[in-house]
C-alpha cells in the first residue's frame, strides 16, 4: 500500500507536533531519572558513611540503607510522571489502587517486612551472632527488608524470610558470653566412681579456659547397658565452647588409660543351659 504526498505530510505534521509537545517533558524526565539516580546513590555512600561515623549497628544499617534506598526510587519515579503531565492526585490514586493490589499478591512479603521491622526494634539477634531458627545453625550475614541471611558452619548461605523468624522460636547462642559445657562419659562397672571423679576434675582443672566460678561438677547419671554413666559440666567463654569440649574429651581419655579407669564396650553375659545328663 503507497502513502499518497498529503498522507505523508500529515504524518511528518503530526509527529513534529508530538515531538514539540511531549519531547521537552521526556527529555526533561530521562535527565530527571539520571541525575536523580546519580543523588541516590551519594545519598545511600553518604548513608553508609553517617552510619559508619557514629557505629550503627549493622543489622539496622543495612535494613536502613534498603529500605531508604526503596524509598527515594519510589520518589523519584513520582517526581517523573508528574514532570511528563500526569497530575499528582490521579497518580497518587493509582498508586494506592496498584499498592493495594500488589499488596493482596504480596501478602507473604508484608509480612516479612513486618517481620524485619520487630527484628530490629526487639533485636532477638543480630549481625554476627549465631542463631538455631528454622532448622538452620549458622552465623547471621545480614538483615535486610525482607530475608535475613545465615551462614552455615560448612559455609553455604541460607536465606530465611523474616516474617518466619520473628513468629517462631530462635536459639541465639551469642547472646550470652559464656557457655555450658556438657560431656558425657561412661566407664566400666565396678570402676571407683571417686577415684574417677577426681581424675576429670584434675584433667579439667588443667585447661585455663575452664572457668573456676561455677566450678566443674562430675554427676553420676544412670546404670547404662554397659556401663556407669556420668556427665561432666563446666563453663567456658562462649567462642570456647567446642575446642574445649574436643581438646578435653581428648584429654580425659589420656587420662582414663593412665589411670586405669577402663572405658567400657557393649558387653552381653551368654548362659549355656544343659537338659540334665548332656554337656
Amino acid at each position: 500500500m503507497e502513502l499518497d504526498l498529503e498522507t505523508v505530510e500529515k504524518i511528518q505534521e503530526r509527529a513534529i507536533d508530538f515531538v514539540f509537545q511531549y519531547g521537552p517533558s521526556l527529555l526533561g524526565a530521562l535527565i530527571t531519572f539520571v541525575i536523580g539516580r546519580y543523588i541516590i546513590n551519594l545519598l545511600m555512600k553518604g548513608l553508609n558513611k553517617v552510619f559508619d561515623k557514629y557505629e550503627i549497628d549493622a543489622s539496622l544499617s543495612t535494613f536502613l540503607t534498603s529500605f531508604s534506598r526503596a524509598l527515594l526510587f519510589v520518589l523519584l519515579f513520582i517526581s517523573i510522571a508528574t514532570q511528563v503531565g500526569m497530575e499528582l492526585t490521579s497518580f497518587i490514586a493509582i498508586l494506592g489502587a496498584a499498592g493495594l493490589a500488589v499488596g493482596l499478591a504480596l501478602q507473604g512479603s508484608l509480612s516479612n517486612f513486618a517481620g524485619g521491622v520487630l527484628i530490629l526494634i526487639f533485636k532477638p539477634f543480630k549481625v554476627g551472632d549465631t542463631i538455631e531458627a528454622q532448622g538452620t545453625l549458622g552465623a547471621v550475614e545480614s538483615i535486610d527488608i525482607l530475608y535475613t541471611k545465615v551462614r552455615n558452619f560448612d559455609n553455604r548461605v541460607v536465606t530465611i524470610p523474616n516474617g518466619a523468624l520473628a513468629n517462631n522460636s530462635i536459639i541465639n547462642l551469642s547472646q550470652k558470653p559464656t557457655r555450658r559445657v556438657e560431656m558425657a562419659i561412661g566407664v566400666a562397672y565396678g570402676t571407683d566412681l571417686k577415684k574417677t571423679r577426681q581424675v576429670i576434675l584434675s584433667t579439667l582443672g588443667k585447661d585455663e579456659r575452664i572457668h573456676a566460678d561455677p566450678e566443674p561438677v562430675v554427676k553420676f547419671t544412670s546404670f547404662g547397658d554397659s556401663s556407669l554413666d556420668l556427665v561432666v559440666r563446666c563453663w567456658a567463654d562462649a567462642g570456647d565452647l567446642w575446642p574445649v569440649y574436643w581438646d578435653n574429651m581428648e584429654a580425659l581419655k589420656e587420662a582414663f588409660e593412665a589411670n586405669g579407669i577402663e572405658i567400657p564396650f557393649p558387653q552381653r553375659d551368654v548362659n549355656h543351659y544343659y537338659p540334665e545328663g548332656k554337656k
